[in-house]
């Protein structure tokens, strides 16, 4: 295998043609594996003192098998995307050149040509990787300290084929309290909005954003012009790739709740929500809007809904299962 150390953001140019084609065999599979996603995170959100250390590994007929897009701060080597905004994680790479892809990352990391670092801390490792495995066996195998956290849930749905197979597999009362809110919100007039390929994707991300930094007080403090930029160019990334999944509850014509989502390889993943509690709040629209999100993603033969990072009670009460993301630390023993 050949590796090379790509330093800088020109590493999003020149894997241009062949970043995604990778990722889409990818052990890890989400919209965060991207080029586009990748790129605005770190355009937009990088740490102030990060540098960006991308290791590509090649076979001896030069296919790309492995991106390992890292940065480094103060000696701490960070996945690209780590931690808040980004769900999930891992070595870009497939499932047959995992072991040898990691191991050739690892060698580029301890030799002289890598910038000087102390640890990794690799978040939000899907808990079904196998980077869990091979990880610890290479930190054995070097002498390594190594240690695995589990740092947060991201709950998901099984779907059903129809939207009353999936109502039927949920608490009873809770089915009965979705039902009930869908119909008194669809008495209200409320209607389900998608934005669809040729609508204009800037206005709908500004009235997500606006409906988002009303949701609540912590939203709002956390919506900086950063986080603003990534929303605006992963939805147009998205919508040109056909995997904006964007969707709004109108009521009289007004924007009362909203829900951004990627809708990539079978599953519907719930990136962020919106919601204007001083309309309609009657109407339980957060519930409403949850509820008709899975709802088009069953006729739509999705097959999960990924709630992603946290484990807000609301969540469960669809019906989510609970799976685990790690946070791995690896370093070199003194």
């Amino acid at each position: 295998m050949i590796t090379e150390l790509i330093n800088g953001s020109d590493v999003f140019t020149a894997l241009a043609d062949e970043w995604d084609e990778l990722a889409q065999r990818g052990i890890t599979d989400t919209p965060f594996q991207t080029l586009a996603y990748q790129q605005a995170w770190w355009t937009h959100l990088h740490p102030e003192n990060g540098r960006l250390h991308t290791i590509t590994v090649r076979s001896e007929q030069k296919e790309l098998l492995a991106i390992a897009c890292l940065y480094n701060v103060d000696g701490v080597i960070h996945f690209n995307g780590c931690i808040e905004e980004t769900d999930y994680l891992d070595l870009i790479t497939t499932a047959e050149h995992a072991a040898a892809a990691w191991q050739a990352v690892l060698d580029c990391l301890c030799s002289p040509e890598f910038p000087e670092w102390h640890s990794l801390q690799l978040c939000n490792i899907p808990e079904a990787s196998p980077s869990r495995t091979i990880l610890a066996q290479e930190a054995q195998r070097r002498g390594f300290l190594f240690n695995e956290t589990a740092i947060e849930v991201c709950p998901i749905i099984p779907l059903a084929d129809t939207f009353e197979g999936y109502l039927d597999s949920i608490d009873s009362k809770q089915r009965r309290e979705i039902q009930r809110k869908l119909r008194r919100a669809e008495g209200a007039d409320a209607e389900l909005v998608v934005v669809g390929p040729d609508d204009d994707v800037d206005t709908a991300v500004t009235d997500f954003l606006d409906l988002l930094q009303k949701s609540t007080f912590e939203k709002r403090d956390w919506l900086n012009d950063g986080r603003r930029a990534v929303f605006y160019d992963a939805a147009r990334a998205a919508q040109k790739a056909g995997t904006l999944n964007l969707l709004f509850i109108e009521v009289r014509g007004k924007k009362a709740a909203a829900l951004f989502n990627f809708d990539y390889k079978d599953r519907i993943w719930v990136y962020n929500s919106g919601l204007d509690p001083a309309l309609f709040s009657a109407l339980s629209l957060g519930v409403v809007i949850t509820a008709k999100a899975i709802e088009y993603a069953v006729e739509n033969g999705r097959k999960t809904f990924d709630f992603l990072r946290g484990n807000e009670t609301y969540k469960y009460r669809f019906g989510a299962q609970d799976t685990t993301i790690y946070r791995i630390h690896l370093e070199p023993a003194s």
